[in-house]
């Protein structure tokens, strides 16, 4: 299917590694220019020449989201680089387990800083600049932990946070032809990430996980919850707005 993405600008935040870079490698694939972000210079540009062998236009910009400026210095690179922006992938966010009782301020300050006010700095810059270039698609990556219970409670609050501002985003800026979703994955598998740490620190009890916790029987691959990012990108979903989409293979136990 032609998702309509070719020539099209799309900043990927946090592209470097992970449910980032499926998505930024995905959006390359459909033909789309990209701005890349990540804290890392030397994976960011492996990331890159990866995204450029797929023939995209491909500008990385080595950026720390939690600093207030960096939302508007992205999207700024994105309107010098390519002069606009059409799609928004908000992909950074991080966990810290520590027991409730224990969280000092700092820490919930970092997590929701890390979770969710990074997608707000970024998608503040967006918009005024998509409504411009006559609409765009706005896609945060939340977690099925945004929806319920059974992660770590900082991340939980961040990420319901992510998904509600979504939500409320979306009837704002629909007058201007700009779409806001979330998706909410399970638990992804992917080189350096937590559960692949988990995984070679405990296999059996990562394997009992599994078994327990998710029906279709094995973790989740980045290019899964990347295929339905780019659909929402795409104008192929242009009548979806205000939606959270679980990624999970069935992990999930929301009614909701």
């Amino acid at each position: 299917m032609d998702l309509g993405l070719a020539g099209k600008v799309a900043l990927v935040t946090g592209a470097s590694r992970g449910i980032g870079n499926g998505i930024a490698l995905a959006l390359a694939a459909e033909g789309a220019r990209l701005v890349i972000c990540a804290r890392t210079g030397d994976a960011l540009e492996a990331a890159a020449v990866e995204m450029r062998a797929h023939g995209a236009e491909v500008e990385a910009a080595v950026a720390d989201v939690k600093v207030p400026e960096a939302g508007q210095q992205l999207v700024q690179r994105a309107v010098e680089r390519f002069g606009g922006l059409d799609v928004l992938i908000n992909n950074v966010g991080g966990s810290v387990w520590t027991p409730f009782e224990e969280i000092a301020d700092d820490e919930w300050l970092h997590v929701l800083d890390l979770s969710f006010l990074s997608a707000v700095r970024v998608s503040r810059a967006a918009v005024p600049v998509m409504a411009s270039g006559g609409g765009g698609s706005i896609v945060n990556i939340s977690s099925i932990f945004g929806r319920e219970t059974g992660g770590p409670v900082s991340y939980n609050a961040a990420k319901a946070a992510l998904i509600s501002m979504t939500a409320n985003l979306a009837r704002e800026v629909a007058a201007r032809q700009i779409r806001v979703n979330s998706l909410a994955p399970g638990s992804i598998l992917f080189p350096g990430g937590s559960w692949e740490r988990r995984q070679k620190q405990d296999p059996e009890g990562i394997a009992r996980f599994v078994e327990e916790n998710i029906p279709a029987g094995r973790f989740g691959a980045p290019e899964e919850v990347a295929a339905v990012a780019v659909f929402l990108a795409s104008d192929r979903a242009s009548w979806v707005t205000g939606a959270c989409l679980n990624v999970d293979g069935g992990q999930s136990r929301s009614n909701i």
